[in-house]
C-alpha cells in the first residue's frame, strides 16, 4: 500500500498540514503564556499602586482616616481586589464590604455592577489574603491584605478572552484540518494522475502499442514530461517504421540477386541453361552485388564506431579537396557534369583525413548520382561562427520535404539507385568529429549539404 506514489504524496501533504496545525497550537500556547505573564505583571503594578496610595493617605491625613481608607478599598475593588487594612497591632480598620456598604445607594449600585462584587461573595475558591506591610519613613504603620476576586467561570474579561480564543482555535483547527485533508486528497490525486497515465502509456508501448500517447495539459514539469514522452513515442514510431522499411529494403536488395542466382542455377541443373562463361559471369556479378550490400552494412557499423578510432591531424584543405576533385573529374566529365572547387589556401582543419575523405566522397557520389547532364556541382569551404565548413552543392533533382527527416537514416532511399547508406555514413563520421551536417534543398532545383567541423585554423 505504502509503495503507491499517490499514498506517498497524500502522506507527505497530510504531514505538512499536521505540522502546520501543530505549529499553530504551539504559537497559541506561546501567546497564552505571554498573556498570562502580562496579567501577572499588571497585577503586581496594581498592588504597588494600592500600597503607594494607602501609604500616601496615611501621610496626607497624619494617620489613618476611615473615609480615605474606604476610597482606597473601593478603588481596589474596581481593580479586581478585595482588601483589608489593619494597623500595626493588626486591628482591622476597613475592608471592602464595609467600604461598599458606606456608599450612597446609587453609587453602591454602580460600583457593584462594574466590579461584579456581591455581598454573598460568590467565588469559586476562597484564597487566603496576601499581607503587605505599610511603611512611612522606615516605620511600620500597618498592613494591607489583598485577595484577588475569583469569580465564577466566564465572568472575568480575561477569562472571556481565553474562552473565545480557545473556541476560535478549536473551530479553526477543525475547519483547517478538514480542508487540509480534502486538499491533500485532491492535490495528491492531481499530482499522481498524469504520472499514472504516463506509466500506463509506457506499459502500452512496452507491449507493442507504439501509438499510445498521453494528453498534455498545463505548462509545468509534468506537462513537459508528457510532451517529452509523446515526442519520444513519436520518434520510436518513426524509428520502428524505418526499421521495417530498412528490413524490407535489405530483404529486397538481397532477394533480387539471390532470386536471379537461384533461377540460373536451377536452369543449369535442369539442363535448360547452358553452363558457359557468360552464365558464370552473370552469377559472379550477382554475388558481387550481394557482397556490395553486405559491405555497406559493415561500413555503417564502422562509421558508428569511428569515434573510437579517430586519428586526427592538421589538414590543409585546398590540396586535400583538390586531390579528391581530381579523382572524380573523369566520372563527372563522362556524365557531362561540371565539378568546381572554391577553397581558401589558408584554411586548415584538424580531422581524420581518411574519414573526412570518405564524407566528401559520399557527398560527391550522391551529388553525381542525382545531377543530370549539363548540371553543376560545387565544393565550397569557409567559416561560419565558430565552425569551419565544407559544402557540396548540386543542381540535381533535389528532395521532397517529406523525405528530409529520414535522409540520414540507414537504407532510406528517396530515389532509385544506391543502397541508401552514403548519407548515413557521412552523418556518423561527421558527428564522430564533433561536428554536424545540414541540408538545404528545393525539389526539382538541387541540394546543398554542409559539413560543419569545430577544429579549424587560418594559416598566415
Amino acid at each position: 500500500m505504502f509503495k503507491s506514489l499517490w499514498v506517498k504524496f497524500l502522506l507527505l501533504l497530510f504531514s505538512v498540514s499536521l505540522i502546520s496545525l501543530s505549529a499553530a497550537l504551539s504559537l497559541r500556547e506561546l501567546i497564552i503564556s505571554d498573556f498570562e505573564e502580562y496579567l501577572e505583571g499588571k497585577a503586581e503594578d496594581q498592588i504597588y499602586r494600592l500600597l503607594a496610595a494607602t501609604e500616601g493617605s496615611y501621610e496626607k491625613n497624619g494617620g489613618w482616616n476611615e473615609d480615605a481608607l474606604k476610597e482606597n478599598a473601593v478603588w481596589a475593588l474596581l481593580l479586581g481586589y478585595k482588601i483589608k487594612i489593619t494597623d500595626v497591632r493588626d486591628n482591622e480598620l476597613v475592608n471592602t464590604k464595609k467600604a461598599i456598604e458606606s456608599l450612597p445607594p446609587l453609587m453602591k449600585k454602580r460600583i457593584i455592577a462594574v466590579s461584579g462584587f456581591t455581598p454573598e461573595e460568590k467565588v469559586i475558591n476562597h484564597q487566603p489574603y496576601t499581607t503587605y506591610p505599610l511603611f512611612l519613613g522606615g516605620k511600620d504603620i500597618g498592613f494591607l491584605k489583598i485577595r484577588p476576586m475569583i469569580f465564577e467561570e466566564g465572568q472575568r474579561k480575561e477569562t472571556v478572552f481565553m474562552m473565545r480564543s480557545n473556541r476560535f482555535l478549536v473551530i479553526s483547527l477543525f475547519l483547517l484540518g478538514s480542508l487540509s485533508v480534502l486538499l491533500s486528497l485532491f492535490f495528491s490525486r492531481r499530482l499522481t494522475e498524469p504520472i499514472k497515465k504516463l506509466t500506463m502509456a509506457a506499459q502500452q508501448i512496452s507491449r507493442g502499442n507504439i501509438q499510445s500517447r498521453v494528453a498534455v495539459t498545463g505548462n509545468n514539469e509534468i506537462s513537459i514530461l508528457s510532451k517529452t514522452f509523446n515526442t519520444m513515442a513519436d520518434n520510436l514510431e518513426i524509428q520502428e517504421s524505418l526499421r521495417r522499411k530498412m528490413t524490407a529494403n535489405v530483404a529486397h536488395e538481397l532477394r533480387t540477386p539471390l532470386s536471379a542466382m537461384q533461377g540460373e542455377i536451377e536452369g543449369m541443373i535442369d539442363g535448360l541453361i547452358k553452363v558457359d562463361g557468360e552464365r558464370l559471369l552473370s552469377l559472379h556479378e550477382e554475388t558481387e552485388r550481394l557482397k556490395h550490400i553486405i559491405e555497406g552494412m559493415e561500413e555503417i557499423s564502422r562509421a558508428e564506431a569511428s569515434v573510437l578510432e579517430m586519428r586526427k591531424q592538421s589538414i590543409s584543405l585546398r590540396p586535400f579537396l583538390k586531390n579528391i576533385k581530381g579523382r572524380f573529374e573523369k566520372l563527372f566529365f563522362d556524365k557531362g557534369v561540371t565539378l568546381e572547387l572554391e577553397c581558401d589556401e589558408t584554411m586548415r582543419l584538424y580531422a581524420d583525413p581518411d574519414k573526412l575523405s570518405q564524407i566528401v566522397i559520399n557527398l560527391l557520389s550522391n551529388a553525381l548520382r542525382v545531377t543530370g547532364k549539363g548540371g553543376h556541382v560545387r565544393i565550397r569551404t569557409g567559416i561560419k561562427e565558430t565552425y569551419g565548413y565544407i559544402s557540396v552543392s548540386d543542381t540535381g533533382c533535389g528532395m521532397k520535404k517529406e523525405d528530409l527527416p529520414f535522409i540520414f537514416e540507414r537504407f532510406y532511399k528517396s530515389s532509385e539507385g544506391g543502397l541508401g547508406i552514403g548519407l548515413t555514413i557521412a552523418k556518423e563520421l561527421t558527428e564522430a568529429h564533433g561536428g554536424r551536417i545540414e541540408v538545404l534543398t528545393e525539389y526539382g532545383e538541387g541540394s546543398t549539404f554542409t559539413l560543419y567541423l569545430p577544429d579549424f585554423t587560418i594559416s598566415s
